[in-house]
């Protein structure tokens, strides 16, 4: 049995992906983080999480991804209807307004800008457990 983690997290960059494991564990001990580092493996994953009928309470999904894109592995979780009410996050280092509005066009919650250092890192982290596993009021 695949238990889902409380956020699952797609990056491709292994160090940064290493660096938000301890900065989510800094903010909460007790959230799990699951990482996959491409598209078609976070399908697969996502695959074995619906199929278990587990969900992760929230998804980060890097834009910029080997093979399968960010843009496209929303498209596809929008597409399970499992996932509906699963918050997802894009998380990249894209500022970029098209970016954004295609993002949330497609059905992304939001788009955060990757910070710069690991400071603005646990800020950044923070926020994001403050507001979606504190403050927001979820049916997952």
């Amino acid at each position: 049995m695949v238990l889902p983690p409380d956020i699952f997290y797609v990056e491709d960059d292994h160090d940064f992906a290493f660096i938000m494991q301890y900065a989510v564990k800094e903010v909460s001990e007790s959230l799990t983080v699951s990482i996959a580092e491409d598209g078609n493996s976070a399908i697969a994953q996502l695959q074995r999480y619906e199929d278990e009928k587990h969900r992760p309470k929230l998804i980060l999904l890097d834009l910029n991804l080997p093979g399968i894109s960010g843009l496209d592995v929303l498209k596809r979780i929008k597409e399970i209807p499992f996932f509906k009410y699963v918050p997802v996050i894009l998380f990249s280092t894209s500022d970029n307004l098209n970016d954004v509005k295609t993002s949330l066009e497609i059905g992304a919650n939001a788009f955060l800008t990757k910070p710069s250092g690991y400071h603005n890192l646990i800020t950044c982290v923070k926020s994001l457990y403050d507001f979606w596993f504190q403050q927001n009021r979820s049916i997952n």
